[in-house]
């Protein structure tokens, strides 16, 4: 019953749209007809403000964070991974928009730091080495996630393995477009337009 609160809880919580809400509150337009039509970070930075994609990339990876803190704090380490995914599930299906979300990135960096620091921190300088490598926002958000459960293995949380293979499958099937244009090299790079 603890664990199915927490799933429902951090569900809820994972669904706030904060990118779509604080381009509305701005005046910036609906965020999903713009650009890639994405509720993230990256798509709201294509509506030219860096304030509006700093305070979206900020939330997005704070309800990841807060729920597994959250459930950490009341109910232990098992509830803090299933708050984890279950907040990861709220962003990418939310309720409040018919189930279609965002791609995850900054939640999933968010639920990385709350889980196990050292491997949040390992999983976003991943990002940031492969994104100024390349300047694929997408390249680095898979290379990210798919290097997860190693980060988890190497810095003590082997049982939190299955919750880092989870969300690097998600964020990978989340990304099937982006992925093909990388094969077909017509990928936008970052500040590019979409």
């Amino acid at each position: 019953m603890t664990l199915a609160l927490a799933f429902l809880l951090a569900y809820l919580l994972g669904s706030i749209p904060f990118g779509v809400l604080i381009t509305r509150a701005l005046g910036l337009g609906d965020l999903r007809s713009i650009g890639s039509g994405n509720i993230g970070a990256t798509n709201v930075l294509r509506t030219g403000h860096k304030g509006a994609a700093a305070a979206t990339l900020l939330l997005d990876a704070a309800k990841g964070a807060v729920a597994v803190l959250a459930a950490r704090a009341l109910a232990g380490e098992a509830a803090a991974m299933v708050a984890g995914f279950a907040a990861f599930l709220g962003h990418l299906f939310p309720v409040w928009l018919g189930f279609r979300g965002g791609k995850g990135v900054a939640t999933f960096l968010g639920i990385m730091l709350a889980l196990a620091w050292p491997a949040g921190l390992a999983a976003c300088a991943t990002w940031l080495a492969v994104a100024a490598a390349t300047r694929f926002s997408s390249l680095a958000a898979l290379a990210a996630a798919a290097l997860a459960p190693l980060w988890l293995w190497l810095f003590g949380r082997p049982d939190a393995i299955w919750l880092g293979l989870a969300l690097a499958a998600l964020v990978w099937v989340r990304h099937r477009a982006n992925i093909g244009r990388l094969l077909a090299g017509s990928e936008p790079r970052i500040g590019k337009g979409a």
